[in-house]
């Protein structure tokens, strides 16, 4: 048996960063005059940057950089500004972001009466019968919080279907010309693991929780080729203008992946792609029967992983828990994947030396995925997988028993976290958990404290995915206002290093490629963010007004802050 220690040395193994030399060359690219944090125990500040190609050749001094700087060498004077390594976003849904701004967009709507303003003006240029979707909108700061109903909708739309999705995308809301499409009516059951919520006289609501979705999503128009295209872009340049320089996109198809070949293959897209498959299922199956594809583009894209589900969200009470919701007594939750399905799929991957990551936010999720996943590591021992320490990852971590806290590191399991989610639902999940569950709510440093590492994201679309908001919720724990609420448990936060590392180092380990990225280092590739403040030092508000200035990827710069003149 695994034992806390023992796994955690499985788990970190590989940590230690490159430390081969660079022959001494002229520099294509010099950044000096500022304050460079490294992320390397061996070298943890400097004050610039040399890079040669798609490399790092010296880091060090404003002084010492001069030798690197020829006729040709770009010079880019920081100013006292800070480089920080390429920050990474390990769950990140690019198209999501993308096709957001097609959609009707309801992030921020302060009412019901705000959704449907939005929702009016959206109608009135729609033709006959064309479909309205819309995307973003949660109840939390509403008076009353509650959900949206087909009434709302109707009353606005009473001839075009309108589908508008919570800003989990675990569940949606429905007109009634949209249920009448898809043939939902008060007879209709509720598909395995989804729900349809009713009113106190059994009538249909409107609400669809998680795979009950897909009963109306199936009559809904796809996007074109060409919509898919612009959304693909628009996320990826929206990425590089924040200063992400990877992102880690949590499951699509094979489709999705031949659209990334061809316009990396164009020249369209400079930004790092973690693409994992949805699984289980035929995509998932053909990924394990061809195999992992590292690095495609100069190391831009990489597929390795199947990406499934376990529950819902905690928002719409689709997360499986342990005990009942405490605001719902008559609900545990949702399991919304066949797991009769999913036990195979782990032993085949594990021996194929496919990665697997998991959606697991509630408590009883989070122990069945550790359940699954020791099921699969004693299933097929080491000598039968292709990749010995695989690093499958649980995605959310969101509600963990505090009795499982400890398995991550015993299985060598990554926690894959998102900062941002717990100031986002600290005005709800107190209601939905109770005082007691809180305590294994967002908790990153007991989590940490095990020794695990924890890649950082935003889950964007469902967050706004901007790193700064990320770093700020790591070590404020508060929202964006400066609440925080009584018994959100502040001894959770981490330090600045820390969620640094959860933006840069841990999300490089996730992907297996902390030789290559993830601090700055002589010999890695040059990916960097150039931010406008000192995140390390400024006040905790201020990070909020901090900006990306420069974006490098392989050692070109993809974006640049226009200076004015």
């Amino acid at each position: 048996m695994l034992t806390a220690r023992s796994g955690l040395a499985l788990l970190l193994a590989g940590l230690a960063p490159a430390s081969r030399g660079y022959p001494q060359s002229t520099a294509d690219l010099v950044l000096r005059g500022g304050t460079v944090y490294t992320v390397s125990d061996h070298q943890p500040k400097a004050e610039a940057i040399a890079v040669v190609g798609d490399r790092i050749a010296f880091v060090g001094s404003t002084a010492d950089v001069a030798r690197f700087v020829g006729p040709h060498t770009r010079v880019v004077e920081l100013g006292g500004r800070i480089v920080v390594p390429g920050l990474t976003d390990s769950h990140y849904h690019l198209l999501g972001v993308g096709l957001r701004e097609f959609k009707l967009n309801l992030q921020g709507s302060r009412s019901v009466a705000e959704v449907l303003t939005r929702l009016r003006s959206r109608v009135s240029a729609a033709e006959p019968g064309e479909w309205v979707t819309g995307y973003g909108w949660i109840e939390t700061h509403w008076a009353p919080a509650r959900f949206l109903t087909r009434a709302d909708l109707d009353s606005i739309s009473p001839d075009n279907p309108v589908f508008l999705t919570r800003a989990d995308g675990h569940a949606s809301v429905g007109n009634s010309v949209a249920l009448l499409a898809a043939r939902v009516t008060r007879d209709t059951k509720p598909p395995f693991g989804g729900d349809l919520l009713r009113d106190a006289h059994g009538e249909l609501t409107g609400m669809l929780i998680d795979n009950a979705q897909a009963l109306v999503k199936a009559h809904i128009p796809d996007p074109t080729p060409a919509e898919l295209d612009r959304g693909v872009l628009l996320g990826v340049n929206r990425s590089l203008r924040l200063g992400w320089t990877e992102i880690q996109d949590p499951g699509q198809t094979w489709d999705h992946v031949e659209r990334l070949r061809r316009l990396y293959r164009e020249g369209k897209i400079k930004l790092r792609i973690y693409q994992a498959i949805r699984g289980p299922g035929p995509e998932a199956d053909r990924l394990i029967a061809q195999g992992a594809s590292i690095g495609e583009f100069e190391g831009r894209l990489t597929i390795r992983t199947i990406k499934a589900y376990l529950d819902g969200a905690l928002g719409s009470r689709g997360a499986l828990l342990l005990a009942p919701y405490s605001d719902a007594p008559g609900s545990h939750g949702l399991l919304v994947t066949d797991l009769d399905a999913f036990r195979p799929m782990l032993a085949a991957a594990l021996r194929r030396g496919i990665q697997v990551e998991t959606h697991a936010i509630g408590d009883s999720a989070n122990r069945l995925l550790l359940n699954l996943y020791a099921d699969a590591f004693k299933t097929v021992p080491e000598s039968e997988r292709v990749v010995k320490r695989p690093r499958w990852r649980d995605e959310h971590a969101q509600v963990v028993a505090p009795a499982d806290i400890g398995r991550f590191a015993q299985l060598a399991v990554i926690p894959s976290m998102q900062a941002s989610h717990a100031i986002g639902d600290l005005f709800f999940a107190p209601s939905r958990l109770g005082p007691e569950r809180l305590k294994g709510a967002y908790a990153w440093r007991s989590l940490l404290r095990t020794g695990v590492p924890i890649p950082g994201g935003s889950d964007a679309p469902v967050e706004l995915g901007e790193p700064m908001i990320e770093f700020y919720a790591a070590v404020a724990r508060k929202d964006t206002s400066g609440f925080r609420g009584p018994d959100w448990h502040p001894e959770q936060a981490l330090t600045r290093g820390e969620a640094l590392k959860m933006l840069t180092l841990w999300p490089a380990f996730a992907a297996f490629q902390e030789q290559q990225r993830g601090s700055i280092e002589v010999g890695k590739w040059a990916d960097l963010t150039v931010l406008s403040a000192d995140i390390m030092q400024i006040p905790e508000r201020e990070i909020l007004k901090t900006r990306c200035v420069m974006t490098v990827v392989g050692g070109e710069v993809a974006f640049e802050e226009k200076r004015e003149r």
